[in-house]
């Protein structure tokens, strides 16, 4: 299993809460630091629908 780093956003603070992002094993992973023991794991395909989704405001109605 090849293993990379954890990449902290760049929308992220100083503080310990940040979005962190990490391409494994042909996937990709999302976790918030702090909860570092859930990982949101998709697929290149999925995630960037995810993100093109969230930068469009369709996920507005969730928060």
């Amino acid at each position: 299993m090849t293993s990379t780093k954890w990449q902290k956003s760049s929308y992220s603070g100083s503080g310990g809460d940040c979005v962190e992002i990490r391409a494994l094993d042909g996937a990709v992973e999302l976790r918030e630091s702090d909860e570092g023991d859930h990982i949101i794991r998709a697929t290149p395909v999925a995630f960037t629908t995810l993100l093109a989704a969230a930068k469009a405001s369709q996920l507005d109605h969730h928060a």
